[in-house]
């Protein structure tokens, strides 16, 4: 396409079926917003710019939407709603005359750049051209693909499910809501649409029948990908459109040689990107930015969002790992979990150890750390080959603020201890177990702070009193 392309969204329906105080475009698929994916679509056709005409929930719409990068995101208001050619007549103002305007739904989130570049061309800058799906299947509920019998098959019409009669409704085709048309072409049509119909709304469908009275070619080009445009109306095809979409995703992946124990329970809500020889366990979840290097293995039933997993780590089944903005690193060839979890600013370095019920936030842990069983470590700077005990934490918040722990290289520290921040462990250390340490200690030595341990021989125990 040599002209620019202006992308008109229609998010402006309530989507009463969703039974949601949410309005629907903004429900999450793949963990972005339905109207966020169609956004995403439209600038990679590189578009100049998105125009989103919102009604119902606008401010929550408005707020809850964002313009990628390099694409300029604006809005319309559709008050009150007449209808989707009503809809698309609120853009008008808005749209540059020599641009080519594709129009998408902000409920149909698939829809795949490729598709749209091939209807595009069909459109050539001088065509209403549209997009229509033919699976064989009975289309209740679409606007069907009304053609000409003769050879040339041409497009005449599109006839609503309500408004039409029974031999057009055995017709297959049916409207998916895309259609692109050069901008005058197109300001014209909507100029002449009337609202005589069952519905008494102004069609956007009816710029067709009006472009063939004047005498213009209409082109539709067929897609038997139902998935692509499949519409998002109730709970119900949401989940079915998430689990169509997961499934893409996962033959994605394995394609790339990703092994998945379970394509049909695997979610990602966001980026995910994989290394050789990667191994999933079943219902994993990604989130955000997650990177998985080469030999990484994912145990089953982990949450992981916003982090960087480095070759050859494990993570174990049942483990939680959410980088937030602040992300977290695994380093290589780390184990982590089960039952573990990261929090933001978690740096594990290399052959780090992570076990069950150990929680770790804005922590640094050295190469050859370790921290098995039941611990935390909050804002702890952790050295290389650090032992640290089972039930130990570092008490980081004083109430006010958060302290810094700094534990050196090599030292051990024993079960069920406390750290009190701001606190240093010199290298080569060592806690007793049960202590709790408030200076900091120099290299190489022991501390042990706890009460001297009594024991009184024969000694009896309370009874209870018997009751009366």
């Amino acid at each position: 396409m040599s002209l620019p392309v202006d992308v008109v969204v229609m998010a402006a329906g309530k989507g009463t079926r969703m039974k949601s105080q949410r309005p629907k475009v903004l429900h999450c698929l793949g963990g972005r917003a339905l109207a966020q994916h169609v956004i995403d679509c439209a600038a990679g056709l590189s578009a100049r710019s998105v125009v989103v005409i919102t009604g119902h929930g606008a401010e929550q719409v408005e707020a809850g939407l964002q313009a990628p990068a390099g694409t300029a995101l604006r809005f319309v208001r559709q008050e009150p709603q007449l209808g989707t050619g009503h809809a698309v007549q609120q853009a008008v103002p808005v749209l540059a005359d020599d641009g080519v305007v594709l129009v998408l739904n902000g409920d149909v989130p698939l829809i795949e750049p490729a598709t749209l570049q091939k209807l595009l061309q069909a459109s050539a800058g001088q065509h209403l051209a549209l997009l229509s799906v033919d699976t064989g299947e009975d289309a209740t509920g679409y606007g069907r693909i009304v053609r000409t019998s003769d050879a040339t098959r041409s497009v005449q019409a599109i006839v609503e499910h309500k408004d039409a009669n029974d031999a057009q409704r055995r017709i297959t085709e049916w409207y998916s809501g895309v259609m692109a048309a050069p901008a005058a072409l197109l300001k014209g049509l909507l100029g002449r649409l009337t609202n005589d119909n069952s519905q008494g709304e102004y069609y956007l469908t009816d710029v067709v029948k009006h472009a063939v009275a004047e005498g213009r070619e209409v082109r539709a080009i067929t897609t038997a990908d139902a998935v692509q445009v499949a519409g998002v109306n109730s709970p119900q095809q949401l989940a079915e459109l998430e689990r169509a979409h997961q499934r893409r995703l996962a033959d994605g992946f394995m394609a790339q040689g990703v092994r998945l124990a379970d394509p049909a329970r695997f979610d990602v809500r966001g980026q995910l990107v994989c290394g050789q020889d990667v191994e999933i366990d079943v219902n994993c979840v990604f989130e955000g930015r997650v990177e998985l290097g080469d030999g990484v293995r994912i145990g089953a039933h982990c949450v992981i969002a916003n982090a960087r997993i480095e070759a050859g780590a494990v993570i174990h089944p049942f483990t939680h790992v959410d980088g937030e903005a602040a992300g977290v690193r695994v380093g290589p060839g780390a184990l982590v979990g089960p039952f573990a979890r990261l929090r933001p600013g978690a740096d594990l370095g290399a052959e780090v150890h992570i076990g069950n019920f150990v929680e770790v936030k804005n922590s640094t842990l050295a190469a050859g750390a370790k921290a098995n069983h039941l611990a935390y470590l909050g804002d702890a700077t952790v050295g290389e080959r650090v032992n640290y005990g089972a039930g130990s934490i570092t008490a980081n918040y004083d109430g006010a603020n958060k302290h810094r722990t700094v534990i050196g290289a090599d030292v051990h520290v024993g079960s069920n201890c406390v750290l009190v921040a701001p606190v240093t462990i010199g290298a080569g250390g060592t806690v007793g177990a049960g202590s709790t340490i408030t200076k900091s200690t120099e290299p190489g030595a022991l501390a042990v702070a706890r009460g001297r341990q009594t024991s009184i021989a024969g000694w009896q125990r309370p009874q209870k009193q018997k009751k009366a």
